[in-house]
């Protein structure tokens, strides 16, 4: 039967898997550029496909590892705990930056703007869901003072 710990762990495996890819993005994504866009963009632009994907890389690597840490925080039973407001704080200022380096990318290929507006819904997602997981952590104190 499937349960909360099964769907925990299901995440944190998928989370694991996209660590792994981003890494193996990062190490042949100059293969996978010249490969791709050989055909399809000027002579030259390749490099600048790789001045947006390393970049990239970074802010979506902390995204990953945050991620891991609130899933693990969960499995451990923090729920509505700060360091889950935290990590979803930070989450969200990942794909904001994710969105900005997508968005300056667009000057040079424009399709890089759809890839930065999906990153800042997402961000915008992530920071509501923030702001429920503070009211609840304000809510779970008021109650835990409460005598």
């Amino acid at each position: 039967m499937w349960n909360d710990r099964k769907s925990i762990v299901l995440s944190r495996i998928c989370v694991i898997l996209f660590m792994i890819l981003l890494a193996a993005s990062a190490i042949f994504a100059p293969w996978l550029v010249a490969r791709t866009f050989s055909y399809t963009v000027k002579e030259g632009w390749d490099k600048w496909f790789l001045v947006t994907i390393y970049p990239g890389c970074i802010p979506a690597a902390l995204l990953l590892i945050s991620l891991y840490r609130l899933l693990g925080r969960i499995e451990r039973g923090g729920v509505f705990v700060q360091k889950n407001v935290d990590a979803l704080r930070h989450i969200s200022w990942y794909c904001f930056a994710g969105a900005f380096i997508s968005a300056v990318s667009a000057l040079y290929y424009l399709p890089w703007i759809m890839v930065a507006v999906a990153a800042a819904f997402v961000a915008l997602i992530v920071r509501v869901v923030k702001n429920v997981f503070a009211r609840a952590v304000s809510l779970q104190d008021d109650v835990d003072h409460t005598i």
